[in-house]
């Protein structure tokens, strides 16, 4: 059935081949010294969140940072709009993951009335223009939209809240989304005409299986990066030198407990 969710042993073991390809891709950006950034973004509970986790999961957070900006504050308001991004652009041999990015504007602020229509159409026209120069300075930017119908966002917006354990992922913004979907939808279409460039297309996901976004994203990724397995230095561990007689002191009175024993 195409709408069969991909078991979780198939699942696992093909996530961890492609995470060791992550890793040897990292390594070949270090060395290399490129710039990477990849762009998660969709509907609220697509599954960006998840798919950014396994993409970093056994990456060097020195080489892969993870943003997620929170609200601008009142002086990023006054600034240049993509000025607050600029400043986590990768340096040589790093890697960025925006969880979720500049196309806030596009999105929640446009549908949630955050910012005005000038300030909307400013982004449309402006955002191809620096995704560009970007581009021409030689990052290599990704971007991935995360699709996911309204009734998997609504189920998974209820076992959000049925979990205390992630309960904190609903936000007043997200539950709107519920009563805005074609909102969104006019909107994330409108910014597809003036985004899906050649210089930086978007690659749309399918997330009704989280497991299958997972492995589709990141083989896709994989494929879009002309990354080679770099030949790394043989590691040796020392023998370790004998003893001077030095004594350990007596442990300190505040050490933590140990609550695994009876």
């Amino acid at each position: 059935m195409a709408d069969e969710k991909m078991a979780r042993k198939a699942y696992e073991k093909e996530l961890y081949r492609l995470q060791g390809e992550l890793v040897k891709m990292q390594e070949w950006v270090r060395v290399a010294g490129e710039r990477v950034v990849v762009v998660f973004e969709g509907r609220d509970a697509a599954g960006k969140g998840g798919a950014i986790k396994r993409v970093a999961e056994y990456l060097n957070p020195r080489v892969t940072q993870i943003v997620a900006l929170p609200a601008p504050t009142e002086r990023e308001r006054t600034q240049w709009y993509f000025q607050r991004y600029v400043e986590h652009l990768p340096a040589a041999g790093t890697i960025v993951l925006f969880d979720r990015s500049w196309y806030n504007r596009a999105g929640v602020e446009r549908v949630m009335g955050f910012c005005t229509e000038e300030e909307h159409s400013r982004f449309l026209h402006q955002c191809p223009i620096f995704e560009r120069l970007l581009v021409e300075d030689g990052i290599l930017l990704r971007k991935y939209w995360f699709s996911v119908s309204d009734a998997e966002q609504e189920r998974r917006f209820r076992k959000r809240l049925e979990d205390p354990m992630r309960r904190w992922k609903l936000s007043a913004v997200d539950l709107e989304s519920i009563t805005r979907w074609e909102d969104y939808s006019r909107a994330k279409d409108e910014m597809l005409v003036h985004t899906h460039i050649p210089e930086a297309p978007w690659h749309e996901v399918e997330s009704e299986d989280k497991r299958r976004a997972r492995i589709n994203m990141i083989s896709h990724l994989l494929s879009t990066i002309p990354y080679e397995d770099v030949p790394r230095p043989e590691i040796q561990i020392p023998e370790r030198p004998p003893g001077t007689g030095y004594r350990r002191p007596p442990r300190l009175e505040n050490h933590v407990p140990d609550v695994t024993r009876p």
